[in-house]
């Protein structure tokens, strides 16, 4: 039997997903342009003249780590940034940034660079 290796996720590289576009906002947050597919986002845009593409607005933090995430940088690397930009307010840090990032390869905002 093969022992897995053990992985630290601060070693991670997280990268923005190409298949979704992205700007700034007025307020200088990073907005997310997200296509809306399927059977049921289509009944929703025809009966209820729901947008195709919803924008979706990153607060500060998320849009200061979103531009972060280059695919050069490891997860350890971008919370020293977040925490030279933020300080105290980002606290806890890495708890915080780990579920953070989680959450958009889990909604395949983002991918790892150094992950099969």
């Amino acid at each position: 039997m093969a022992k897995k290796k053990n992985e630290n996720f601060l070693d991670y590289i997280p990268k923005r997903n190409k298949l979704y576009e992205w700007d700034l906002n007025q307020k200088n947050h990073v907005e997310v342009a997200v296509l809306n597919r399927g059977m049921y986002n289509r009944i929703a845009q025809l009966l209820f003249h729901k947008p195709k593409i919803s924008k979706i607005e990153l607060d500060e933090f998320g849009s200061f780590i979103w531009q972060e995430m280059d695919g050069i940088k490891t997860v350890y690397e971008i919370g020293n940034a977040v925490k030279s930009k933020f300080g105290k307010k980002a606290e806890p840090l890495y708890e915080r940034l780990c579920e953070y990032i989680r959450i958009l390869h889990n909604n395949r905002f983002i991918v790892y660079e150094n992950k099969k």
